[in-house]
């Protein structure tokens, strides 16, 4: 059964159906983010630091110390990346969700970051964690020669910078769209059904 939308018990449906909808909406948008960049600075200033801990060092002992925390930095490394596509995809399509939902004008700038975000991610979960990996393993290799593992190490350590970059580009564009979803227009491109009515 349907009413029209200028009745008064048309608009009650719209109301009771619309706000529980757009507080769920904004619920998961801030969830989202909040949890997105928690994570990103947790690796970053937390968990990261923590493996080249003198602790750890003295756990593990100098001679095993920088093949197995720099082995163990590479696999959460990969998670992280993987981690942020997730993140990403789902901010994606909450951005999606407002437009069609809610009616909401999404200027542009905010699906060019988050694609910006994901393709960054994709980089650095396809391309950039598996090339530290395998120059990790190269320079630990017993079977090459000095100069080649020099050479692998220091190529690491380039590539660990580039990294380095990249993360302070994502956390930083994290925190951007984590502002944007705390703080949302509220002009939609209908404001009600009774603007239009003759």
């Amino acid at each position: 059964m349907s009413f029209p939308a200028d009745s008064g018990l048309g608009r009650k449906c719209i109301c009771f159906y619309g706000e529980p909808v757009i507080g769920f909406l904004r619920f998961v948008g801030m969830l989202n983010a909040a949890i997105w960049l928690g994570a990103a600075v947790f690796f970053t200033v937390g968990a990261m630091p923590a493996l080249v801990a003198r602790d750890v060092q003295v756990l593990l002992g100098e001679r095993y110390f920088n093949y197995i925390a720099e082995g163990i930095s590479q696999v959460m490394l990969t998670r992280y990346f993987y981690w942020h596509t997730f993140f990403a995809l789902v901010a994606l399509a909450h951005v999606l969700t407002e437009w069609l939902y809610l009616g909401r004008i999404v200027p542009r700038f905010w699906p060019a970051l988050l694609a910006g975000l994901l393709a960054l991610s994709l980089m650095g979960g396809f391309w950039l964690a598996p090339r530290l990996t395998h120059l990790h393993r190269l320079q630990h290799a017993v079977n090459l020669q000095p100069a080649e593992r020099d050479a692998a190490a220091r190529s690491f350590r380039t590539w660990q910078g580039v990294f380095q970059a990249i993360n302070v580009l994502m956390i930083g564009g994290v925190a951007v769209y984590f502002w944007r979803v705390t703080h949302p227009p509220d002009a939609l491109r209908f404001v009600s059904p009774t603007k239009f009515r003759s």
